[in-house]
Formats: structure tokens, sequence, C-alpha cells
């Protein structure tokens, strides 16, 4: 029997979402990536799933695109990568977009289009051992998965330079002191801690927290003036929710609210 490019497990609130080509790094073909976007989609329209965990079984995270199908691909390859990388994209952009919190659990090496995937959570719980590198020089491409966009957002120009042109490896030590992850962890602790930062989000006002997110987005590309608007029009939206009623009553009730049965 084959097995599934895509596994998915509920912890609680919690879809954690594995990458599970480990033979081949969890590097995309088509079929890894198209099961990836399936996966991401049911779990953000499951009301019963409140928070997105991503992680990868076996050694690595992702080792980004298949290198071994890109050859395969021959006079198409063009073709092929083109539509790779548009798959993988629409998982991007789901993630990007998400009503609800994400996490990304980094249990090895995330290259390439792994990278970009392990960047783009929320929280992002690194493996002591795990490493980062763009990868995309060192067979001659381009970066894809929204890399050139986010990670000079994330680290700065001048690293995103460096990572991306020199294709530097990042150790998880530095990656934390740079902010390109969020913590690091001892290896044989990552799933258990990131699964733990993800269940503590399921616990709280996700749909306050998927506002949020949203906010942050917004204020990377909007002017003062203008995201104050927004963040005006937001927490108007908010304070009209369940939640909003449960945690203000809660915090006048001296009580710990429970935004999951609201």
């Amino acid at each position: 029997m084959e097995e599934r490019e895509v596994l998915v497990a509920r912890h609680g609130g919690v879809a954690l979402i594995t990458l599970n080509r480990p033979k081949a790094g969890n590097t995309f073909n088509m079929a890894l990536a198209t099961a990836l976007e399936l996966a991401i989609r049911e779990a953000l329209a499951d009301p019963d799933v409140r928070v997105l965990a991503l992680t990868g079984a076996g050694k690595l995270f992702c080792g980004g695109g298949d290198v071994g199908s890109f050859a395969s691909a021959g006079e198409g390859a063009g073709p092929y990568l083109l539509e790779l990388a548009n798959a993988v994209h629409r998982s991007v952009k789901l993630l990007a977009s998400s009503a609800k919190p994400v996490v990304t659990i980094i249990n090895g090496a995330a290259a390439g289009a792994g990278l970009s995937l392990a960047i783009a959570g929320d929280v992002v719980v690194a493996g002591a051992s795990a490493h980062f590198s763009a990868a995309y020089s060192a067979v001659g491409l381009t970066p894809d998965g929204g890399m050139s966009w986010l990670l000079p957002r994330l680290i700065g120009w001048r690293r995103a330079q460096e990572m991306l042109l020199t294709n530097r490896r990042v150790s998880a030590n530095e990656a934390e002191a740079m902010g390109l992850v969020t913590r690091m962890v001892p290896d044989e602790e990552v799933i258990e801690q990131g699964l733990a930062m993800a269940e503590k989000l399921a616990r709280g006002p996700v749909a306050a927290l998927g506002k949020t997110r949203l906010l942050l987005a917004q204020g990377q590309e909007q002017d003062l003036s203008t995201h104050l608007d927004k963040e005006a029009q937001s927490i108007a939206e908010a304070v009209a929710l369940p939640e909003a009623r449960e945690g203000i009553a809660a915090f006048l009730e001296r009580r710990k609210p429970d935004f999951v049965s609201v």
C-alpha cells in the first residue's frame, strides 16, 4: 500500500499536517503539492479546527523541490516548474490569508520552498539541529514560495541578500537570534513543544487572532493613517463577536475566559 503524501492528525482543536515523503526529504513533486493544498483547504473549512500546525516526517522538514523531477521533465522543465510553483503557491496563499493561526514545527532541514513554508507560520518552533537555506542558487534557480517577499521583511534586506545570493546555511540558533524562527527547542521536544504552542493558540480567541494576523500583513503595505482606520474598524467588529463578550465578562468576573465554547 502506497503511503499518502500528506498525513493529517487532530490534537484537540489543532490539525497537524505532516509532509510525508521522508525518503525524498519531503521534497515537492506535484503529488505532494496537490495533497498539501487539499489538506490545508480541508483544515481551514473544518469548524472544529482552530489552529493549523505543519511539520515533516523523518529527518527533514522539507528539502524544497524534487530536483530529480525537474531533470525528468527534460525540455518540459519550464512548464513543469511553473505548474509546480503555482501549486505550492496556492498553499502559501491559503496559509497567508488564513483566519486561523498557523504554527510551523521545523524538525530538520528547511531548504528552498521548504524554507518558504517554514517561515509562513505565525509561530515557528525549530529543533536545535534544524537549519535553513535558500538552496535555489545551488542549482541555478530563483526563489519561489514567497521567499523573496517574506524573507527581507523578517530578517532585513542585507541578511536576505546573503541567504538568497550566497546560499549560506543558517543554524537554528542563529535563526532564532535573527528572528527567522520564534523559538529553538531540543530536537527531542520539537513536536511536543510545537503542538503545545498550537494547542495554546487553539484555546485562545481564534477569530480575534485571525483578524490580528490580517492586520499584521496589511501593516506591511499601508501608511499609518490608513492602518489606524483599519485597526479601528477591526476592533469595532471584534467587540461584537462572542469571543469578546466572553473575554470581557471573564475579565470583570476575574475568571479565566473560555473562548472554545463560545
